[in-house]
């Protein structure tokens, strides 16, 4: 009898003294999958997707100003606080309905209704109008407003415009600059205090901003804030291992904490640092079969919960890069992408206010992929 329970105490002893394996390595499996037709952005589908932020750019209500309240002398109507970035019911939601008309005008000069929505860029985004939001930001109760996700779409916003070879992008440009160039400095300012990476799914996402204002700083030829963007970057994930992406999606993810810090790292990295550090990060995805189930919307009218379709979009987007940059070792995800943005983009169009006013811009952003 003490024998046998030597026998059972040892045989515990061994299973308990065994390393578990991360939870990827079981819950995602490698099979081949159905090939699903890549989403195209052509004339077509950019005039429908070009009405959702001309319905809401200059839609103030309803509206979340987010807005720190110092006295009752800042209290004011979302057109008179921010002029330009009034509509789409909150301010970076607003900037990023800006990006996708200069996007799609950019993209497709024959836009149907390429007239009202250049009439609205050149309202909006007035000299006085940017100088009316660089004195919100310069409020001393304001000094983190829309950090850093707002700021990263206003970079990409100027970044458009940058590359936009045509007269109103010249103006728009040269009138954005004051609230650009405040961006930035806040960017350098705020980095180097950042002692921890922000790993949520949701606006605050460190590795999401980082990635924005690289593709800026790159564009736009800012030496010092590209460096310091490569020097966060590093300094937060390269020694990230085995990121646990079963746990994906929480139910109000719009961004996936894996898949942004993989977008930025191959930004960050050289070929010969990246490919790696990806087998290290997350090792199913480097493999021909690897699967990711997209994230799934009960409720389309509810705001929190349609951000899955965000999601679905963000993941895309990320897949999309990483398969056009190395198409040799990751060309396997654009079928991955593909059902990804595949699943969302049916339910743009004529869907209620609370995924109309911002997800238009996630769909274009990864359909430009």
């Amino acid at each position: 009898m003490k024998y046998l329970q030597f026998i059972l105490l040892a045989l515990l002893l061994s299973t308990c003294s065994e390393p578990a394996s991360a939870p990827e390595n079981d819950a995602m499996p490698v099979t081949a999958t159905p090939p699903t037709p890549k989403p195209v952005l052509d004339l077509k589908a950019a005039n429908n997707l070009a009405d959702l932020p001309l319905s809401c750019i200059q839609h103030e209500y309803p509206n979340k100003l987010g807005q720190t309240v110092g006295s009752k002398d800042d209290l004011g109507e979302p057109s008179a606080l921010h002029p330009a970035f009034y509509g789409c019911f909150d301010w970076h939601s607003a900037v990023h309905g800006h990006w996708s008309l200069i996007a799609l005008l950019k993209d497709f000069p024959a836009l149907e209704r390429a007239g009202e929505a250049r009439k609205m860029l050149a309202q909006n985004l007035s000299p006085a109008n940017i100088a009316a939001e660089v004195a919100y930001f310069e409020r001393a109760t304001e000094k983190s407003y829309e950090r850093t996700y707002g700021w990263a779409w206003l970079l990409k916003l100027d970044e458009e415009l940058l590359t936009w070879d045509d007269p109103l992008a010249r103006e728009l440009h040269t009138n954005l600059q004051p609230l650009t160039d405040l961006i930035a400095a806040r960017y350098l300012d705020f980095l180097p205090k950042l002692n921890y990476a922000i790993r949520t799914g949701e606006h605050p996402n460190t590795a999401f901003g980082l990635a924005f204002a690289y593709d800026y700083a790159l564009a736009a030829d800012k030496a010092a804030l590209l460096q310091e963007i490569n020097t966060t970057a590093r300094r937060f994930y390269l020694d990230d291992t085995d990121c646990p992406i079963s746990w994906e999606p929480g139910g109000y993810d719009f961004l996936s904490p894996c898949l942004e810090e993989i977008d930025i790292m191959r930004r960050v990295l050289p070929a010969d640092e990246f490919h790696p550090w990806l087998a290290d990060f997350l090792p199913p995805l480097t493999k021909p079969g690897y699967q990711l189930a997209v994230g799934e919307v009960s409720d389309r009218t509810d705001g929190k919960l349609v951000h899955l379709d965000g999601l679905n979009f963000s993941r895309a987007w990320v897949l999309y890069g990483l398969a056009r940059q190395y198409p040799d070792q990751y060309g396997h995800l654009e079928n991955l992408a593909n059902a990804h943005a595949s699943y969302s983009l049916p339910n743009l169009v004529g869907d209620s206010y609370e995924g109309g006013h911002w997800l238009g811009s996630f769909a274009i952003y990864a359909m430009r992929q």
